[in-house]
């Protein structure tokens, strides 16, 4: 239900305001705002509550956020005539506004959820073993693949055989279902863990920043050993809250996002975190950017569902390759490994940049589209009339383009450019595809560092500031498009990404010369199957 949500929300959203992208666009700048100036506060509140109270809350909040934005979409689209008219026009712009809010609400929601299962709920339930860890949440990822291919696939039939407004129905209703389902199997699993109802009291403040501030000198980590956990676990119980004032109860958002942010700084796995952070500065993904270039390129609607199909196989196919390089060469490695893999691959989307087919233009200033929309008051580009019927050049079926323009079919043929050959096209999406192998599998080791070495008490918070830091990234690679939005400048932004990646992977192979030192070359020696049980209970090796 969350993926078909995630996927319909921008579809409803340009249907609602006249196929423009303006009201997607605000959508996704709130979520992303939100979560970044949130993180921290979510996470924080995760780790200050019982974990059943947290999963449920969150739950139910989620899908009844999504029921309700479902509701209103549906109302807006059977009365949408009737609102414009309506105190002019302004009955529709709240309906706007509550969609957005409501939707921002949802995934709020579905970040705590997230946070609290995945990170949290995931390493109770398979205790000291990481393998087992280890496979859980590869199984995770894989699910999430899958229902990244078949949520929106089932939403855009039910959308295109029906209408927008079925649409909002069965979502609304999916959830709604999947809502009781969802709450049935974590009280089960609740049930039959019982560790799950065992919490570790929040450290003292003053107590956190002594943990936090210990220097890496003290504890040289090593691999292998068992995962950090807190001794001193009680039945969780609410504290005593003391009477507070009211200035200090206004400042208390502000002193978590503060010390969420400082807690994060100060982890051992930091570089490992600000390395996954930076991959999300990039345009080399399936997302509407890479694909509204490569409609420019030629290719169509159908290529492009077969090259995502193919980019989820090999998602799939890193987390299979997490696991068995885990296995044989220990979690450190496997990042390391899974790095050097993505960027490998990715230097064929470097090299697409200078091969025949690309746009790329350097006497084209990157700048040049968005200061004539504002300076120079360039008109924006119409449709083209029904009588002007595009010439098709390409054996995908796409209309010509030369710099965005239309080439019409009553011209003159000779003076109708080349096919443009797919060469450089074919590059960067081959470079994307076989990335997501080495991608998955350094985001899933990555996820683990994070469950085995953050304390439990802090698991909520630091997740949380992760989670920011990713949107953080990923609002600056929009505004990085929007500041060069012309296709001669998407080679600049393609070699601008792998420099971020390249810097992301940096970051991790210095955190793991810190944690193996001279060990990091060495043959791969696998982590060790059991644990010792002789290991001093205050051990809190970070690795």
């Amino acid at each position: 239900g969350d993926r078909m949500w995630h996927f319909a929300v921008s579809v409803f959203l340009v249907e609602l305001y006249g196929n423009s992208l303006l009201l997607t666009a605000v959508y996704g700048l709130v979520v992303a705002g939100s979560v970044l100036l949130l993180g921290a506060i979510i996470g924080d509140w995760v780790d200050k509550n019982s974990r059943l109270k947290v999963a449920q809350t969150s739950l139910v909040v989620q899908n009844a956020s999504v029921i309700l934005c479902g509701i209103i979409l549906m109302i807006v689209f059977l009365f949408k005539t009737q609102l414009l008219t309506l105190y002019h026009g302004w009955l529709l712009t709240v309906c706007y506004i509550l969609v957005i809010t409501i939707a921002n609400i949802a995934n709020l929601a579905s970040t705590a959820t997230a946070i609290t299962i995945q990170r949290d709920w995931i390493v109770v339930v398979a205790g000291e073993d990481r393998s087992k860890l280890a496979d859980m949440n590869a199984t995770i990822r894989r699910i999430d693949q899958l229902t990244n291919i078949l949520a929106p696939m089932a939403v855009g039939q039910i959308m295109t055989f029906g209408s927008p407004m079925i649409g909002c129905g069965f979502i609304s209703g999916w959830n709604l279902m999947s809502m009781c389902v969802e709450y049935l199997l974590l009280w089960k699993v609740y049930q039959k863990t019982p560790s799950l109802a065992l919490k570790s009291a929040k450290v003292e403040e003053s107590e956190l920043k002594q943990l936090n501030v210990k220097k890496e000198s003290d504890m040289k980590p090593a691999e292998g050993v068992q995962l950090i956990v807190e001794k001193d676990v009680t039945g969780f119980e609410p504290q005593q809250e003391k009477e507070v004032g009211c200035g200090a109860r206004i400042a208390e958002p502000f002193i978590t996002f503060r010390d969420g942010w400082v807690a994060y700084y100060n982890q051992p796995v930091f570089l490992a975190g600000m390395g996954l952070a930076f991959l999300y500065m990039t345009v080399l993904g399936f997302d509407c950017i890479t694909t509204g270039y490569a409609y420019t390129q030629g290719l169509s609607g159908s290529v492009l569902s077969l090259l995502m199909g193919a980019s989820a196989v090999t998602g799939i196919m890193g987390t299979v390759a997490f696991t068995w390089l885990r296995r044989k060469c220990g979690l450190i490695r496997t990042g390391l490994i899974s790095g050097v893999a993505q960027l490998a691959c990715l230097v064929l989307c470097a090299i697409s940049v200078f091969m025949p087919g690309s746009p790329l233009d350097l006497t084209v200033s990157p700048f040049a589209d968005i200061s004539a929309r504002l300076f120079e008051s360039e008109p924006l580009p119409t449709i083209a009339s029904p009588e002007d019927k595009p010439e098709m050049v390409f054996a995908t079926g796409m209309p010509s383009l030369l710099n965005g323009s239309i080439i019409p079919a009553n011209s003159d043929p000779e003076m109708s450019p080349e096919p443009v050959p797919l060469i450089s096209v074919s590059l960067l999406f081959a470079g994307v595809i076989a990335a997501r192998v080495g991608l998955w599998s350094f985001d899933l080791t990555v996820t683990q560092l994070l469950q085995e070495n953050v304390v439990e008490s802090e698991r909520g918070i630091i997740n949380g500031v992760q989670n920011s830091m990713n949107y953080l990234l990923d609002l600056l690679h929009f505004i990085m498009v929007i500041l060069a939005p012309n296709p001669e400048a998407f080679g600049l932004l393609v070699l601008i990404s792998v420099s971020f990646v390249a810097m992301g992977h940096i970051m991790y192979f210095r955190f793991a010369q810190k944690s193996l030192g001279k060990q990091l070359f060495v043959c791969c020696t696998p982590d060790p199957k059991t644990v010792s049980d002789s290991s001093p209970p205050g051990n809190t090796s970070t690795v």
